[in-house]
């Protein structure tokens, strides 16, 4: 962890956090609710390619307009779950469960709309002070997965099922087949990337806080983010789910869906701050 203190949080420990350090992956504080624990890894604030480079395998063909490669910049730090919410902390906060593949409450929860997702924050945010929970933003979603790097996955050039729950039918780039799930898997069961963040591929696609746009444009920003007033625009997915090829989990894929839509393969995770 750098020495630089602009780098760190405003405060740590967080006053929400029970539990607290720093590990191989940075400083990490833990959320306690209902017996729920959720842990938050805290992100330095940094720059990276957004995007794709025309020549990466199986980009999109109007990819030049969805991932149009260009240079972000995020000038604050932030902390991010480490993993997508589970159904035991939306059970935990909402008193139900809407998920599809409920057998095991670790797994994350799906079947939520982004108005949903929104009443949960509001709900979360009353309940512990000083959270100020949201979504993140779509550029500071891509900068957490990739974790430092520019190849197709957080992973380098290629990825497997061992790594990524997605339709291992469809493999990336003329890949070796795998095994398809079918199914969602409980966070944390496959490997977490370079800065400790848990299936940011695959399993389930994650809601956004910014409203959709198809172009993003090729100039350089910091801190970008499109939240319309009109809280029944479009709103960004990143991801992509357990039904996915392989493509269609690379860092750089974006979608978006109607606020008001569920899918058995949509979740998301928190930022704070």
């Amino acid at each position: 962890m750098s020495n630089d203190h602009h780098l760190l949080p405003a405060n740590f420990p967080p006053p929400w956090a029970y539990a607290w350090g720093e590990d191989a992956f940075g400083l990490f504080a833990k959320l306690y609710y209902q017996n729920v624990i959720q842990r938050f890894r805290w992100l330095l604030p940094g720059s990276f390619w957004m995007g794709s480079p025309p020549d990466e395998p199986e980009r999109e063909p109007w990819g030049d307009r969805k991932e149009t490669r260009h240079r972000v910049g995020l000038s604050q730090g932030y902390w991010l779950a480490d993993t997508a919410c589970t159904q035991a902390l939306w059970q935990a906060v909402m008193g139900e469960n809407p998920s599809i593949f409920n057998d095991d409450l670790v797994k994350p929860v799906e079947m939520v709309s982004w108005h949903e997702v929104q009443s949960f924050i509001e709900q979360l945010n009353r309940q512990i002070g000083g959270l100020q929970a949201r979504l993140p933003s779509e550029a500071e979603w891509e900068y957490a997965c990739r974790a430092g790097t520019e190849t197709p996955f957080s992973f380098g050039d290629a990825i497997s099922p061992r790594l990524v729950n997605y339709n291992g039918n469809y493999p990336f780039n003329n890949g070796e087949k795998g095994e398809y799930r079918a199914a969602t898997v409980a966070v944390k069961r496959l490997p977490a990337n370079a800065w400790g963040l848990y299936e940011m591929h695959g399993n389930v696609w994650e809601w956004c806080r910014d409203g959709w746009r198809e172009d993003l444009g090729c100039d350089d920003v910091t801190d970008p983010l499109f939240d319309p007033t009109d809280r029944d625009v479009a709103r960004v997915l990143r991801g992509g789910g357990w039904y996915d090829d392989g493509g269609d989990v690379r860092s750089a894929v974006r979608s978006g869906d109607q606020p008001f839509d569920r899918d058995h393969g949509i979740g998301f995770r928190l930022a704070l701050g």
